[in-house]
């Protein structure tokens, strides 16, 4: 463990800590989170100064929006089980720092330098019982640091895609020290499991359980607010295609095929909602489908019903996994990227869920694609064809619609297992 210390310390992180300083001179993505990482400290002083010692804190940390999706039912579950703790979450992403509010969050800010000086300094001052970390952003001197304090540290929703770069020779050393000086780690799935076994091999430390994936909980408690008001067949809602999390690579396969869709299908409108909808992204937008002829509306405040043009395009963030429930079937971003973004929202909205091929990383996609209710899309050719295919045929949309639900169902429980398993680990 001495040497990979001493690699990490003395070599990668400087060479991170400098990539991240020259990213931050162009790209503002980058300079909001080494300024928010700047004053990290002095946000955990003033709570703590607010909080008094002698509490309970547990150290949630979620690398991003997204991963907060994970933590959210976790936390909510852990403040029902402990209501006089209080809780620090800690975000890598502007996109998790700026977006997330949420009632069970007693101290927010961006995740520290990872130093061992800073890390050890931060954990001094705030005495967490526990640190609680979501499916990947692992930083070592956290883990290390919070192992030579005596502090119990947990990775939950941990997921180890096949052909993952840490099982090959030297990168698996590496992160066995990391992943072994865990307290705990709750995986997602038996494969998973085993993967994580391997990497850990000869360790017999950390305690290892399969739990789930909290998301699915997040998703389901959700859509209860529109559940009750949308109990009609999803066939009953208007024929409608939620193109959600849009990125430019998404764009150059799919943009023809969808136009040529709604050219054959008169019937058919489109929501679209671009990943970062920025102003400059949004009119764009709005000159592609009006150079094709479509009319377009931004949604603005409204509700998709309310308006009668044939495109509407999303202009803010945070409304997507409501405007599933007002579409028939949904094409999801990042699958020809980064990797495709959240398929439950629109799963559990009753949608048949189309995405591009770069979801080996996400077991929420391969289970869809297995019972029926998504479908991985190499171009627009195969989108055209699989969206025809369902409206023209209704039982076979009825099929793919029930069996996306039914994914989101069978994994529901996770967030409690998890509850669970920290109290008493």
């Amino acid at each position: 463990m001495i040497f990979w210390k001493i690699i990490y310390n003395l070599i990668l992180l400087p060479l991170l800590f400098a990539m991240f300083c020259t990213g931050s001179l162009f790209l503002e993505k980058i300079r909001l989170g080494m300024i928010g990482r700047f004053r990290s400290y002095q946000d955990l002083k003033s709570f703590m100064e607010r909080t008094g010692t002698g509490k309970t804190i547990y150290w949630f940390h979620a690398s991003s929006h997204g991963e907060f999706e994970q933590v959210k039912p976790v936390l909510a579950g852990l403040k029902e089980v402990e209501p006089l703790s209080f809780s620090v979450v800690s975000f890598f992403s502007p996109s998790g720092y700026n977006h997330v509010n949420d009632e069970h969050i007693d101290c927010k800010i961006y995740l520290p330098f990872d130093f061992p000086w800073l890390i050890r300094k931060c954990l001094n001052l705030v005495q967490p019982k526990k640190i609680i970390l979501a499916a990947y952003d692992v930083w070592p001197n956290l883990i290390w640091v919070s192992r030579s304090m005596g502090i119990h540290s947990a990775l939950f929703a941990a997921q180890f895609s096949e052909g993952t770069s840490k099982l090959s020779p030297v990168i698996r050393n590496f992160y066995r020290n990391v992943y072994g000086s865990l307290s705990a780690i709750y995986t997602i799935s038996e494969q998973d499991n085993k993967r994580l076994q391997r990497i850990l091999h000869p360790m017999k430390r950390p305690i290892v359980r399969v739990l789930g994936n909290p998301r699915y909980d997040q998703v389901k408690q959700k859509s209860d607010n529109f559940t009750t008001e949308r109990t009609e067949s999803v066939l009953l809602r208007p024929k409608r295609l939620i193109a959600g999390s849009i990125h430019t690579e998404d764009e150059h396969v799919i943009l023809d095929s969808i136009v040529n869709l709604m050219r054959d299908i008169k019937d058919l409108t489109l929501v679209w909602v671009p990943h970062e909808p920025s102003d400059r992204i949004v009119s764009e937008a709005e000159s592609f489908f009006q150079l094709k002829h479509f009319t377009t509306a931004r949604l603005g405040l409204n509700n998709p019903d309310q308006i009668e043009t044939r495109v509407i395009i999303v202009d803010s963030i945070g409304k997507l996994s409501q405007l599933y429930w007002d579409g028939q079937v949904a094409y999801i971003g990042g699958g020809f990227s980064s990797g495709v973004h959240n398929v439950m929202e629109p799963a559990i909205a009753r949608l048949p869920v189309f995405f591009g091929p770069y979801h080996k990383n996400f077991n929420e996609a391969k289970e869809l694609i297995a019972d029926g209710g998504g479908f991985s899309i190499e171009n627009g050719t195969a989108l055209y064809e699989g969206i025809k295919n369902l409206f023209e045929n209704r039982v076979t949309f009825i099929k793919a619609s029930y069996a996306a639900t039914e994914v989101i169902h069978r994994n529901l429980g996770s967030a409690t297992r998890v509850v669970r398993n920290l109290i008493h680990d």
